[in-house]
């Protein structure tokens, strides 16, 4: 799979050759293609991002550069003298871009990987309790590179975890070895065990007893408000029965969501939703997601992380060099 190849639409043959060009007001030439096999003609923006747009690349870059470092909505809107409706848009085809690139992601093998999760809280609409709030948003980042695997949305309930153990489950199927470190949540060992565990056979009569997965590893820290009295807990623990051919090599200074927290408060500065002592907040939960598929897109594929110096796919072994915001605009949609 190849983001930036040239495939007919109607038929996704490569049996296409360039046609002939044309100029448009604001974004310079462009080339129009024909399809030898089913002998349509389409330009090279069609079903991407920029298919229909007439503002100019530089001007939505920008725009949008801004946002993902941080202005408010209507902040940006003033500042840029542009519609919100606009600016909402272009944020909306962006971030339909996170399907076709986390398929991208999944073609790819990894070795191990160390993922911590935890969960992020703001509020959306109203200022509400947190039990009944849309605002709390699940992490599942890998440690060493910083790549974000889940960054989604919505009410603290079983649904929510479930969703995100579920691309879990998909990232441990091309992964050897991992490890899940968890601070305090047992529902993240507890779902993963009951969508991702195998049956083991020993010969004895009676059921199989189950085990999570061969080379998953799952760790949850023991908090102090958690802790009974009179009672004594481990700090750090297996929550669920591991396979017995796995290696229980996780050491206890790897036992931590400390990479997860320090997101937490890069988000805070870079996602005016999640501020927290304004009323910037999100006014709806879609509102919420859509910011969110934005910064997904933007911190795996296009900005440097402040403390490995590279992008984060590069440093997973995705890509091998970052993607530009002009590439990115020009990424076509999953089909």
């Amino acid at each position: 799979m190849n983001l930036f190849s040239r495939i007919c639409p109607c038929c996704n043959t490569k049996e296409i050759h360039i046609h002939t060009h044309y100029k448009t007001q604001a974004h310079g030439p462009r080339t129009i293609y024909h399809c030898a096999n089913c002998g349509i003609y389409f330009s090279e923006t069609v079903e991407t991002p920029l298919a229909g747009l007439k503002t100019p690349v530089s001007r939505i870059i920008t725009i949008l550069k801004a946002r993902t470092d941080g202005m408010g909505l209507n902040a940006t809107a003033r500042t840029f003298s542009v519609s919100k409706k606009s600016v909402i848009d272009w944020e909306k085809r962006l971030g339909e871009l996170k399907p076709t690139l986390m398929l991208y992601t999944m073609l790819h093998e990894f070795i191990h990987q160390d993922i911590e999760g935890d969960e992020l809280y703001t509020k959306v609409a109203k200022n509400v309790a947190p039990s009944v709030s849309e605002g709390w948003t699940i992490v599942l980042m890998e440690q060493a590179s910083g790549f974000l695997w889940e960054l989604h949305c919505g009410r603290r309930n079983q649904q929510l975890f479930e969703k995100a153990l579920t691309c879990l489950a998909q990232v441990i199927e091309k992964t050897g070895s991992l490890n899940l470190l968890t601070d305090g949540e047992r529902r993240y060992s507890n779902l993963l065990f009951e969508i991702c565990h195998d049956l083991i056979l020993s010969g004895r009569p009676g059921r199989p007893k189950r085990r999570l997965r061969k080379g998953v590893r799952v760790r949850l820290k023991n908090k102090g408000s958690q802790k009974r009295p009179g009672r004594k807990r481990q700090k750090y623990q297996a929550p669920i029965p591991e396979h017995p051919e796995t290696q229980h090599d996780v050491t206890e200074q790897t036992i931590h969501a400390n990479h997860v927290e320090a997101f937490n408060a890069s988000i805070r500065r870079r996602n005016a939703a999640f501020r927290r002592k304004t009323n910037t907040y999100a006014k709806s939960r879609k509102d919420l997601q859509r910011t969110l598929d934005v910064y997904w897109l933007v911190h795996n594929f296009v900005r440097v992380h402040f403390t490995t110096k590279m992008v984060p796919a590069v440093h997973l072994g995705i890509l091998s060099v970052g993607i530009s915001w002009p590439q990115l605009l020009t990424i076509r949609y999953a089909v």
